[in-house]
Parts: C-alpha cells; structure tokens; sequence
C-alpha cells in the first residue's frame, strides 16, 4: 500500500489545499492529513474544529484519514508507516524550501517527498488571507471546497 502524508499544512477553508489531496488521491492508495500542533502559531481554527472540517470535506472518501501531532514530520510519517510526504506549492518562490525540506526529509528518515503544484486558479489564495477575512466576518465562500459551502 502506498501511503503518504500531507502534514501540518492542511487548511480546510482553502481549495488550493483540498485540491492538492484529491489530485495526490490519484498518485497514493491512502493520505493520511496531519494537523501539527504549533504553540507558538496563530490559530485562527482550533485544532478539534479543524479536524471536524477536514472530516467533514472528505467523508466520501475513506482513503483519506486524519490525526494530530506534536512531533516531528519525519516521526510522524514513521507512526503512520507513510512512505510519502506530499506537500504543496503555490507558486514557483516555494521551489526552493520545498526541494530543501525534500532533501532533509530523505537525509533524515529515507521518506521520499512529492511535491505537486497548486492549479493555477487556486494559487492566489493564501490560507492566511481567507483565515483573516473569515475572522472579520467577510463572506469566504468562493475560497472554500464546495464541501464546506
């Protein structure tokens, strides 16, 4: 079975995220979506009612599963016997973190690491511009999966 991670990034008021795990649906039998515990990061979301949303955009689809972390993302694809890390980017500045992160993924547990851009279409959308419109009560609809709406 080919499992992968998608760690601590997931948002699930974005689409560009929800795009990345469907499009890595086709590459992976199982995506595990980690929800890293960060004391130090600003939580718009608590991390219950995260993972409540994040249940709730993927209750059709089982392969997709979800648990919370506090350690390492390295560790963390080793308790969940993940050969995989899929991660996402937005646009072509990320290359380089991610290619680096990839390389220390491997270095440090031998986890490969795959990458997929977000489409186009979603690749303006930040997670920590929809977070802060749906703090001031604007309307984010048209940011969210269809699933949330």
């Amino acid at each position: 079975m080919k499992r992968a991670i998608f760690p601590g990034s997931f948002d699930p008021f974005t689409v560009g995220h929800y795009d990345i795990v469907k499009r890595g649906l086709e590459l992976f039998d199982e995506i595990i979506i980690g929800i890293g515990r960060n004391s130090t990061k600003r939580e718009t979301f608590p991390i219950r009612e995260r993972e409540e949303a994040i249940k709730k955009i993927f209750a059709d689809e089982p392969r997709v599963k979800v648990a919370i972390y506090d350690c390492l993302t390295v560790d963390f694809a080793k308790e969940q016997e993940a050969q995989f890390i899929l991660r996402g980017m937005r646009c072509i500045g990320d290359f380089e973190y991610e290619r680096n992160m990839a390389e220390a993924n491997k270095q440090m547990a031998g986890i490969e690491t795959v990458i997929l851009y977000t489409r186009p279409e979603y690749a303006h959308i930040s997670s920590t511009l929809v977070r802060d419109l749906y703090a001031y009560g604007k309307d984010v609809s048209s940011y969210v999966p269809n699933t949330l709406r």
